[in-house]
């Protein structure tokens, strides 16, 4: 038998999009010829990956993992949202949102952990997806939350399946309140996030160039009005209190009662909890946000497709 080294293993992967197992097992099969083992993948329908990994994912889903003190999301891409309603996708989703809680969000470890109940890597999961399924698929994105006292409260927006949706939040709040009340106020401030999508918890943590940036334009925009210095400097201030209003969590208003600010509701939750409330941290994942999604040209589309290009 030939001997397989670690780099023909890489370049054949490179090559073709394969798992590392299927590269692996297929210059075992060619006797390390590199080219009669790119031929033997593509007869098992594995070496499609590479041929699609130029092709825009922005669908696809966002999948949550989560106990009582910390969860996870991950955003994990496909071309097609008919793909994001396939049963064994949705499966590979939710088995890598469980690892991106065991490795605490951290993305590189995500791609080279171990698939749950599988032989190669999460990474060489997606690739075989992508070859058995026929559409590019990425792993995006994943963040990670933990709460040493207290609660990690989480939510799915659009849900397909539990724990997968269109939009996953989760929001840390640290307290040795009532379990119970810190759960049902987590999970609403979860569902607040969702729909008003915050910048920042306050205005403290809110990115600085972000509010001088604001600053400067709503100056510009209050000098058209041709009114003193001092005028035009207080017409800033208050216009910044209503631009803190639109991005700061605890200056919102909260989505389940229009009376009160996401802070006062906080207040209000911390007397039934019997102790005060931190939120300490959130992330809002909504699916594709940020991709550049070029103009689709769908009779181009049925063209290609008609034509087997």
């Amino acid at each position: 038998m030939a001997t397989i080294t670690a780099n023909m293993v890489k370049d054949l992967r490179e090559k073709t999009g394969a798992g590392m197992m299927d590269c692996k097992a297929a210059l075992n099969e060619t006797l390390g010829d590199t080219e009669a083992a790119v031929d033997w993948l593509r007869t098992k329908g594995l070496a499609k990956a590479a041929k699609k990994a130029g092709r825009i994912a922005a669908e696809g889903l966002i999948g949550l993992a989560a106990d009582a003190k910390e969860a996870a999301l991950v955003e994990v891409n496909s071309e097609t949202d008919f793909v994001a309603r396939n049963q064994k996708f949705q499966e590979m989703v939710s088995k890598v949102a469980e690892v991106a809680l065991k490795v605490k969000g951290d993305l590189d470890k995500l791609g080279e952990d171990k698939y749950p109940g599988g032989k190669g890597s999460v990474a060489d999961t997606i690739k075989e997806m992508i070859g058995a399924i026929g559409e590019n698929m990425t792993l995006r994105r994943t963040v990670y939350l933990a709460a040493k006292n207290g609660a990690v409260a989480s939510y799915i927006h659009n849900v397909i399946a539990p724990g997968l949706g269109k939009i996953g939040v989760i929001v840390a709040l640290e307290s040795t309140g009532d379990a119970e009340t810190l759960k049902g106020f987590g999970r609403q401030v979860a569902m607040h996030i969702a729909h008003a999508n915050p910048q920042a918890i306050d205005v403290a943590s809110l990115d600085k160039a972000l509010i001088e940036r604001e600053r400067a334009v709503l100056t510009e925009q209050a000098k058209e009005s041709g009114k003193p210095a001092l005028v035009i400097e207080k017409m800033v201030e208050g216009r910044l209190r209503k631009f803190y209003e639109e991005v700061v969590l605890l200056a919102q208003v909260f989505v389940f009662d229009s009376d009160l600010t996401v802070a006062k509701a906080l207040a209000t939750a911390e007397k039934d909890a019997g102790s005060p409330i931190k939120i300490t941290g959130f992330h809002r994942l909504a699916l594709g946000e940020g991709i550049d999604r070029p103009d689709s040209d769908f009779a181009g589309e049925v063209a290609a497709a008609a034509s087997g290009s």
